[in-house]
């Protein structure tokens, strides 16, 4: 499988970022690992490899970004309102650093998002905040309320980037008719801390009338053996 490695400096972090890109031609997906997972994570549990039929013929190509939760969201050596601020420079590395290079080296419009773990939350947040971005969504064991991570404190941008909180004030038609027109799929499992969580984003989804695939399997508990046979099959 093709392989580059990308090292850049961002203005965003004011530091160095790094990325694994996999594949050469395809549909571009931005993948987001579990928390506070490297670039290289989605690599070496076997996701990436999960994939590789598809990269090798040529019908997908994989971005793998680094990720900073540790500096955001479970930074817990600075206040919550600064964590929050520090997952928005993130939110706008990727969509200027990551998408942005991704649609130009494609000459893609659209991309995909996938992510397991908090990676899903980056990634759900992502399409429902910016539907017209994104043609696809695929979410394993995902978190969608980052409350735990602010203990207590709340604000506007805690709003904006917290989904079950902000989908179901969202009723612009430019936005709905751009959220119906992707396709989301949601996998979940029995034994996940975070099931309740995903029955309830499912159901939000549901009053919108987005129409989405949502899974859960009973008896099973979100790792990368789960992650990567759904990930063969996606």
């Amino acid at each position: 499988m093709h392989e580059v490695f990308h090292n850049w400096y961002t203005q965003y972090l004011s530091r160095n970022f790094e990325m694994l890109v996999f594949g050469e031609n395809g549909d571009p997906f931005i993948l987001f690992p579990n928390a506070g997972g490297k670039y290289y994570e989605l690599k070496d549990n076997g996701f990436v490899h999960s994939l590789s039929n598809k990269v090798n013929k040529g019908d997908i190509k994989l971005y793998c970004p680094d990720t900073i939760d540790y500096e955001s969201w479970q930074n817990y050596g600075i206040k919550p309102p600064d964590r929050v601020k520090k997952h928005l420079l993130y939110e706008k590395l990727i969509l200027n650093d990551v998408i942005g290079f991704a649609k130009y080296e494609t000459e893609k419009e659209k991309v995909g998002l996938i992510g397991v773990g908090l990676g899903g939350y980056h990634a759900l947040n992502l399409a429902l905040k910016y539907p017209n971005k994104f043609h696809s969504c695929v979410v394993l064991s995902g978190i969608f309320n980052i409350k735990k991570y602010i203990y207590g404190y709340y604000d506007e941008n805690c709003y904006f980037n917290n989904p079950v909180d902000y989908l179901p004030g969202l009723s612009d038609d430019w936005y709905l008719e751009h959220l119906k027109e992707m396709r989301i799929s949601i996998y979940s499992f029995e034994n996940d801390d975070t099931v309740e969580e995903n029955i309830e984003i499912s159901s939000l989804l549901n009053e919108k009338k987005v129409k989405h695939n949502f899974q859960i399997q009973n008896g099973a508990k979100g790792d990368w053996n789960t992650w990567n046979k759904i990930a063969s099959n996606i």
